[in-house]
């Protein structure tokens, strides 16, 4: 996205000319605006992949908690009167997704972050509710296989200070059966580990092939 998809920008009509439009966040707080009862949640899915600072524009000072009353409305970069000012309501809540492991982003510049709190989403092989999630759709040796074997390669990520770390640990996505599989054994495990996993830990070690084939080995053994 850029500004004017997401804010408000000149568009090309039919006829040849321009006509000032609205983006999906102008529209989305104007819904809530008229419905102030209730709350409204806009979800950013990979908000690091977008030149932040010109997406938001002005609505970077708008976004902050204490800023959400009309008092504070502003006019917009393409409003056409001075008394064309938007705010940000207070019922509209922004939740931002990203992935810090990933290397071709830049990391989210301290304005932005100022104004979001940050909650770290951590692989979930140990937990009681991903292990009642595989039951009864996995085979129980599988299931055992997947945790105690992901644990310990994440494990490995995580001890890797130099190149990799906690942001690079595999998540439980991976082992998410989406219900078009035909059996949920040991060759479905073995297809996951060496369809999508094993590319990537080979991308993770790509410096030290040996060491990346020697773990994919004992995901495999």
């Amino acid at each position: 996205y850029s500004y004017e998809d997401f804010i408000q920008g000149w568009r090309p009509n039919p006829n040849g000319g321009f006509v000032l439009k609205n983006g999906v966040f102008y529209t989305f707080c104007q819904k809530a605006r008229a419905d102030s009862g209730t709350n409204y949640v806009f979800i950013i899915d990979e908000i690091n992949r977008g030149n932040l600072s010109k997406i938001f524009g002005e609505l970077l000072m708008l976004l902050e908690a204490d800023k959400r009353e009309p008092d504070y409305a502003m006019p917009l970069t393409y409003s056409q009167e001075n008394e064309d000012r938007f705010h940000i309501p207070s019922n509209v809540y922004v939740v931002g997704m990203m992935n810090t492991a990933d290397r071709s982003l830049a990391m989210v510049d301290y304005a932005l972050r100022r104004r979001f709190t940050f909650i770290d989403l951590k692989p979930q092989f140990e937990s009681g509710q991903f292990n009642s999630f595989l039951e009864g759709t996995v085979e129980s040796e599988v299931v055992s296989i997947i945790i105690e074997r992901i644990t310990q390669l994440n494990q490995e990520i995580r001890q890797d200070k130099v190149n990799l770390g906690p942001g690079f640990e595999i998540g439980h996505s991976f082992f998410c059966p989406q219900g078009t599989e035909e059996g949920l054994g040991y060759p479905w495990y073995e297809s996951v580990i060496r369809a999508e996993i094993a590319p990537l830990i080979r991308e993770y070690w790509f410096d030290d092939a040996e060491k990346a084939q020697k773990i994919v080995d004992q995901l495999l053994q």
